[in-house]
């Protein structure tokens, strides 16, 4: 399957069976593919939600890898360590042991949706409220205060890169903001490639090549098909996406290929 962009496309390598349970992100480590599982709705405080292992030709999975979570999003690590948001705190797993060892509760928040790490630093985007926290030694604290619809982070190049509705945006060390580029759909997913560029993905069923000059090619439409490409994630080194699709239920990989 080729999907074509100006510049770029997406070839289609593998899908799962619909076996996912509600898979909202996918975070690649150490040859496996981690994956937040809602299975749910997606806000539900009910305790169905979990972390799955998937292998990364998509033919194996254990959806029973971290239970008892409710309605987890992004993933990030540190160390041994993964940090998970899921509503209104931010669960920490013990990777080696394979279970929950501690919740971070953050105050007033609304929607924790996306996670990044960055320097021994958790950053995670709160999509209701409008805000970016910055968790430090387990303590949270505001980062960004005035960040509408955000959703997808990224830390990169000691930078933090963010999906604030349809505008991607960065802020760097001094706090500085810049607008990068602007696509049709709010932004979900965020992932760099090698040579600097970005893959974008929107929920609702786009994903986007953006330069790093701000140029923006749409590489795949899907929500005609009413199939989701929410928070993706990447093999950079040979430029594989992971696309979770949500209420679709599976995991589709994508290599970016530029055209000859």
């Amino acid at each position: 399957m080729f999907v074509n962009g100006q510049n770029h496309q997406l070839v289609k390598i593998w899908e799962t069976d619909t076996i996912i349970a509600v898979p909202e992100s996918v975070l690649p480590y150490k040859g496996k593919l981690y994956v937040s599982l809602i299975d749910g709705n997606s806000w539900d405080d009910d305790g169905k939600g979990g972390v799955g292992i998937l292998s990364v030709d998509g033919k194996k999975f254990n959806g029973n890898w971290i239970t008892g979570l409710s309605a987890p999003k992004g993933m990030g690590i540190i160390g041994n360590k993964m940090y998970v948001a899921d509503i209104t705190r931010v669960v920490v797993i013990d990777m080696k042991k394979g279970k929950v060892i501690k919740t971070i509760p953050v105050p007033a928040s609304e929607n924790l949706n996306d996670v990044t790490v960055g320097k021994g630093v958790v950053y995670v985007s709160d999509s209701k409220a409008g805000k970016i926290w910055k968790i430090t030694n387990d303590k949270p604290e505001i980062y960004v205060n005035d960040a509408p619809r955000v959703n997808g982070l990224k830390f990169y190049n000691n930078r933090l890169y963010y999906g604030e509705g349809k505008s991607f945006k960065k802020i760097d060390v001094e706090r500085k903001i810049t607008t990068i580029a602007q696509v049709t759909e709010n932004i979900d997913g965020i992932e760099p490639l090698a040579n600097g560029d970005f893959i974008l993905t929107s929920w609702v069923g786009y994903i986007y090549y953006v330069s790093k000059q701000g140029g923006v090619q749409t590489l795949l439409e899907t929500h005609q098909e009413k199939i989701n490409t929410a928070d993706i994630g990447i093999d950079i080194r040979n430029n594989i996406v992971y696309v979770p699709t949500f209420f679709g239920k599976k995991i589709i990989a994508f290599r970016v290929e530029a055209i000859k």
